[in-house]
């Protein structure tokens, strides 16, 4: 298949489009997809959202939050299931540490890409944490 992807950094990604596309995702079973309000708050303060469009159709989404020179942390990554296994999902993490030359990329893999990532060349890492409720803190 020969089509053309445009990758862009979009400042201003529309937040309908992106919960849709999110939804025909297989990550959209992990987010708030039905939660208006904080899809439109992911989408309103991410500070680099690169995005993959086919005949103007938004196929893909890297969102990430970063202050440019020591971390980005891309929070999602997913690819529309139709355009999937076509090399979109490397591109955006490639376009996202171009965006972010100096800062160190960090993902959290959702369960069904963990064996992804190794096989495009990034590296695991074994000392990250998470901490959902602070009352856990002891």
């Amino acid at each position: 298949m020969d089509i053309s992807v445009q990758y862009a950094h979009e400042k201003d990604l529309n937040w309908q489009e992106f919960n849709d596309t999110l939804i025909a995702s297989t990550l959209g079973e992990r987010r708030p997809v039905d939660d208006f309000e904080r899809i439109k708050a992911m989408v309103d303060n991410a500070n680099l959202i690169i995005t993959a469009r086919i005949n103007n159709k938004l196929v893909g989404v890297a969102r990430s939050v970063t202050d440019w020179v020591f971390c980005t942390y891309l929070s999602d990554l997913f690819v529309d299931e139709d355009y999937q296994k076509l090399g979109i999902g490397r591109e955006l993490i490639r376009h996202t540490k171009i965006a972010s030359p100096q800062a160190k990329l960090i993902l959290l893999s959702a369960p069904k890409a963990i064996n992804y990532y190794p096989r495009i060349g990034m590296t695991h890492h074994t000392h990250a944490y998470t901490l959902d409720d602070p009352n856990d803190l002891v």
